[in-house]
This record gives C-alpha cells, structure tokens and sequence, in this order.
C-alpha cells in the first residue's frame, strides 16, 4: 500500500458501516479482554510517554491527559488536536512517509476507523471494561476500536441576546428573516461532527434548508468547538450547529448559553479510539487506551466535559437532558463516506466558502 487513503475506500467490498455498528465482512479471532496488569504498567512506565492524536476539544483532552498522568506517575501524555478531517490526512501522511509517531488514535468521524481497519492501521486490543461494559454496536468485534465519546451536534442560544420564549425550535426556524446575520455554524470540510451532521441534517430535513440558511449571512467558523465559543462572547445569538458538551462546559462555567434540541432531531456522532498498529510506545497506548474507555474515564467525560458514554456503568449528569428523552436522528457513517465529496461540494457553493 502506499498510505494514501480515499475516504471511498470504506465502501470498497461488500462491507459497509451502518448506524454504529463497526462490524465487516472480514472477522479475525476477537482479542481476548485484557486487564490493566501491575506488567503493563512497568513496561508503560518503561516507554515514559504515549502521543494521542483527537479531535476531541483541547481543554478537555488536556485534562483527559493530566488525569492519566496523575494516574499513572511517570508517563506524559503529549495530545495533537486537530479537526477529525485533519486527523485523518495526517495519518494517511503519516504512513505514506513511513513515520510512526502517533499511539492511539480518535476521530469524530466513525467511517475513519473502518478505513484504518480495512487499511491494517490499527491494533487489536480489548480493554476488560470494554468487553465486560460496552454494547455490540459500540465497539468493533475485532476489538480495533471503541466508542469513546459519543455526543449530539445541537443548535444553542445565548441567553442574555435570545429569551427562551423567543428562540428557534427548530433548523427551519433559522430561516426567519430575524436570525439573518445573528447564526454562526461550523465547515464540514473541516470538522467530522459537521460533516457526519451536515448529511444527517440534509437526508432529514432537505438540501433546501442549506440553501435556504446559507442566505441568511452566518459567521462560518471551522471546528465544531468553535460555534458555542462565539455564541459565549456574543458573538452571534444562535448557534446552527456545534458540539453539546461544548455547550454544557460553557453553561456549567457560568457562560449566557443553553441547548437547543432541534424538533427534527439532533444529529448523532460517534467517535471512536483505537491503538496504532505501529506505535512507537505500544505499552502505553494500550494502557492509555484502557484509560479512555474505563468508567472512571468515561464517568469524568460525562460530568466534566459534557459528553455522553457508551458504557453502561456511566450516569447521566443531574441537570442534564437524558438521551432517552431527546429525538435523535440516526447515523450512517457509511452513506456519509460514500456522499463526503458531494457534501462538500453543495456545501461550498452554497456558502461560499
């Protein structure tokens, strides 16, 4: 292979990835469920570091790593955050260069991992909490990957600019003449969220919305982070699109900002971890990666980064809108890998940008 991998290449065979399910055509024997060993901390500790590459929101990765750390005296967590598209590019880049420099991997968008799988690029190990802890559809049955973060792409006020009783309820209702030039959204071009919510939002709701919204003079900003910043500063009143826990941190920070559950539903994004094959500190990223999807980890996720968990022994945070209670609309990380360049294509003349 010469590591140049086409988004396309997750549809190659008869194997395509549906809802969450990480399954495909092609089963290994599943690793058995490894437990965090007093051996694998030596060896991790032995390595002195592991690189992690994400596109989760920098603050909250930091803290992800500075909690390992603590954890696990010894070993420094060095985070390379960057947008799930980016993310994807450098480790095609990466590989083509033959440079090993990442451990474990994340990315909001799911079809990256099938590509991974698909390409070899990935490492079986499956954490004990996994095996024990994690639904079927959450976590590859070959044990290359799991959900580590999965979380809502959501619209948002800010609450000193827009009263609740005057705020849209819906995407359509951003398309009142008195939200034009008051709405700030991400690119897809550049975020995995944006893009996995941008074709949820257009197979749901219509391209037309799109066509319709992009007239309506928003601020175009590039990650799913940065909507729910702007809409802090008052920047703009309402936030098209942006990430929940991005929202929540904000609020729960004393910040003028609130989600808003859109009536069509909210768009649904996985992201998944997985361990890199090539390593260049395979002890520590197993470790690390036990770290990510453990309870404890997933549990701090939830309470302080307002995320949502796939592991069962996870609570919702008090105050918090329960999933259950929320419309979601359903993910396809195969259709989007099929429709990514159609998707940004529309997107770009749509909006110019």
């Amino acid at each position: 292979m010469n590591g140049r991998f086409s988004r396309r290449d997750v549809l190659k065979g008869s194997g395509a990835l549906a809802l969450t399910t990480f399954a495909t055509p092609i089963r290994a024997a599943a690793p058995p469920a490894a437990r965090v060993t007093p051996e694998l901390i030596a060896a991790a500790r032995k390595e002195g570091k592991v690189v992690h590459y994400t596109s989760v929101d920098l603050p909250l990765a930091e803290k992800v790593g500075k909690a390992f750390e603590a954890k696990y005296p010894g070993i420094s967590v060095r985070i390379e955050r960057t947008g799930a598209e980016r993310v994807f590019t450098r480790i095609a880049q990466e590989r083509a260069s033959n440079i090993h420099a990442c451990d474990v991997v994340q990315s909001s968008d799911a079809a990256h991992f099938v590509v991974w799988k698909r390409e070899g690029v990935l490492a079986p190990y499956m954490p004990e909490e996994v095996a024990q802890h994690y639904p079927a559809e959450h976590k590859d049955p070959d044990g290359l990957f799991a959900s580590y973060r999965v979380y809502l792409c959501v619209m948002a006020r800010n609450t000193d600019l827009v009263k609740e009783a005057d705020a849209p309820k819906s995407f359509k209702d951003l398309l009142d003449p008195k939200w034009a030039g008051k709405i700030v959204k991400a690119h897809p071009g550049y975020s995995g969220t944006i893009l996995t919510a941008t074709y949820q939002t257009a197979r749901d709701v219509g391209w037309d919305y799109f066509e319709k919204l992009a007239k309506q003079r928003v601020m175009q900003v590039q990650s799913a982070s940065d909507p729910p910043k702007k809409l802090a500063l008052g920047e703009r009143a309402i936030m098209a699109d942006g990430i929940e826990y991005g929202v929540f941190q904000l609020k729960e920070g004393g910040k003028p900002v609130d989600v808003i559950y859109p009536a069509e539903g909210s768009p649904l994004i996985i992201g998944p971890n997985g361990v890199l094959k090539n390593a260049p500190n395979p002890n520590a990223a197993r470790l690390l990666q036990s770290f990510m999807l453990s309870a404890e980890c997933q549990q701090f996720n939830v309470d302080f980064g307002g995320l949502r968990s796939a592991h069962k022994l996870v609570k919702d945070k008090p105050g918090r809108k329960p999933m259950a209670e929320i419309k979601v609309m359903k993910d396809d990380a195969a259709a989007v890998e099929k429709e990514s360049d159609e998707i940004k294509k529309r997107y770009t003349q749509y909006f110019r940008v």
